[in-house]
């Protein structure tokens, strides 16, 4: 059986372990957990003599007016039977198998049992229960309870508030009208039927029959018609017993299993943060050695992706680099060198009257440094790097992707981190005079400006474009000197986790649900700036490393898919060929 084969492959994740439970349920009540135990016991009572038995003693119950008639329910036709059972199961009806203990009006105090009263994961009744005096008592608290039977609450039963009722009450327990009360009789296991009423069969029966929208729920008669698998009296206490050894050890696999994905992100997040904190070459050697045992989750992932920006714009992904090219970090080649020369070609195109001279930003304090850099390198404000930035305009548009040759606008979505998602646009109207100045092109820095604090601040390059699109008011572009600076390094030093928190700290407007961010704010924060050969090398590497994310990814989802499949066929294995050829 696969489901037994590859029991343990499927706790690794812990979402498997309710389906598990689901699947255990399933084997259980077609009687494939005690096949071995039946071989050992043939000559048990068969379930169509229990069932007789039942019959009797509930005519009994009738007569001593310990219980109220009921009305008859119709036999079982084949065609309702809903799988295979072993030869001494029978298939009957929930209302044959089970009674009630009748309705009545609260006469004295009274524990009262409503749906917020049920521990739906451990299948119990809470033991706070409200004692109310028959004044208290709502209109619904009708049903009467008593030890040893299993409330099913049929208003939103696929919420499985179930619970098999194991103790005395100090007061009389009533429940509300919304349960249905099934009590076995003759030593049948309540925790039997509480297991048969979770299962993937009972479940979807129950869902056929449900109506409504908000609150389906399924009445008493469709219930108490629901076919229902009976093994013999002393199987059900195996199967309880089986069940309850199974269930525990998922419980134990997926506890242990969330322990060690808890213990691998504390040590990732631990060694991430040293890795932005400290020297720690020997824990990125470490980590490098160890990417796929350490990096199969997708948090852990994550993680990864943001400690390389920030190992980037520290400059600790380029030290071999440095090492290599000294010269790089010296003379013409050093920052301070290169923002000059940015500086005197913005001044000239100010003085050709090519771009407007803008007000000029204040000198870095000491305070506002958050890092030291490497050699070569230099804190300057952003704007300091770039030429000037601009933004475009938002005018009221059709809400659907541009085609062929229309004008579109860009909106926010369109600037995803270090990605540009070029249908992200409205169409502009026919109308609409396009500014040449507002026209996206290839090569732009995007940056979005305003709107929910996780979309706002974040950059992008536009690396292809095949639309005709302008700026909207909400994307701010900011324009360089292609010979003076590599954009795909201002990109990703924008994303990175401590430039991002310079942006946050401008922001203004609710962080729960609109934020903006102004131009000025943009350029004036702090930036770090290393040589134009090694901002190219940095971005060499973080390529690298953000395909070995991408890898690792794909082996995260494969995996994914791999332990999806796997589950798919052992529900298949167990739903597979039950077509019933007999029993009733």
């Amino acid at each position: 059986m696969k489901l037994l084969q590859h029991f343990k492959e499927l706790t690794v994740r812990p979402k498997n372990a309710q389906e598990l439970k689901g699947l255990i349920l399933q084997l259980a009540i077609q009687g494939k957990l005690t096949a071995n135990w039946r071989a050992e016991n043939p000559d048990v009572e068969p379930a169509s003599e229990l069932l007789k038995r039942i019959q009797k003693e509930k005519e009994q119950l009738v007569k001593d007016k310990k219980i109220k008639k009921e009305k008859v329910l119709p036999k079982l036709i084949e065609e309702e039977i809903p799988y295979r059972v072993p030869e001494s199961w029978m298939f009957t009806r929930l209302g044959i198998y089970t009674h009630n203990f009748g309705q009545k009006t609260p006469d004295r105090n009274f524990e009262y049992i409503d749906v917020a009263s049920i521990d739906n994961q451990l299948g119990i009744i809470k033991s706070d229960l409200n004692i109310l005096n028959p004044d208290e008592a709502p209109s619904r608290a009708r049903k009467i309870v008593q030890k040893g039977c299993v409330i099913y609450s049929t208003v939103r039963p696929y919420l499985l508030n179930i619970a098999c009722v194991d103790r005395d009450f100090e007061n009389e327990a009533i429940a509300s009208t919304a349960f249905s009360i099934l009590n076995p009789i003759l030593g049948c296991s309540p925790f039997y039927l509480y297991h048969l009423l979770r299962s993937f069969y009972f479940v979807d029966y129950v869902d056929t029959f449900s109506k409504g929208v908000a609150y389906p729920a399924i009445n008493d008669k469709n219930l108490l018609n629901a076919p229902i698998p009976i093994p013999p009296l002393e199987e059900q206490k195996v199967i309880v017993k089986v069940v309850k050894t199974l269930f525990k050890e998922v419980e134990q696999l997926e506890q242990l299993t969330v322990e060690r994905i808890g213990l691998k992100e504390d040590f990732v997040t631990s060694a991430l943060n040293q890795l932005t904190t400290n020297k720690a070459n020997q824990e990125w050697t470490f980590l490098q050695d160890h990417f796929k045992s350490f990096f199969n989750e997708t948090t852990n992932i994550k993680k990864l992706r943001e400690t390389v920006l920030q190992l980037a714009v520290q400059g600790k992904l380029t030290a071999d680099w440095r090492s290599c090219h000294p010269e790089q970090s010296e003379g013409s080649h050093h920052a301070s060198n290169l923002l000059k020369r940015i500086q005197e070609e913005k001044a000239q195109l100010i003085k050709d009257k090519k771009i407007k001279k803008e007000k000029a930003l204040p000198k870095i304090t000491k305070e506002e440094i958050p890092y030291d850099l490497p050699e070569g390198w230099v804190w300057c404000r952003l704007g300091h790097t770039l030429l000037y930035s601009d933004s475009g305009k938002s005018p009221n548009c059709e809400k659907r992707p541009v085609i062929n040759e229309e004008w579109g606008v860009l909106t926010t979505t369109a600037v995803q981190q270090n990605k540009f998602i070029e249908n992200a646009n409205k169409v502009l109207p026919t109308n609409y005079e396009i500014n040449p100045k507002q026209i996206v092109q290839v090569g732009d820095i995007l940056i979005t400006r305003a709107g929910p604090i996780n979309r706002t601040g974040i950059a992008c390059k536009v690396d292809r474009l095949q639309f005709n699109l302008i700026l909207s008011d909400k994307t701010i572009r900011l324009k360089y000197i292609e010979e003076s600076l590599f954009p795909d390094f201002i990109v990703l030093t924008l994303n990175s986790a401590s430039i991002r928190k310079l942006l946050l700290n401008k922001m203004i407007g609710m962080a729960s649900s609109q934020v903006n961010i102004s131009q000025a704010n943009i350029k004036g924060i702090c930036f770090p700036f290393p040589p134009l050969e090694e901002q190219k090398a940095i971005v060499e590497k973080v390529n690298g490393l953000m395909g070995l994310c991408d890898a690792l990814e794909q082996e995260v989802q494969q995996s994914q898919e791999h332990s999806e499949m796997l589950m798919q066929s052992c529900l298949r294995e167990v739903f597979e060929g039950e077509k019933v050829e007999e029993k009733i």
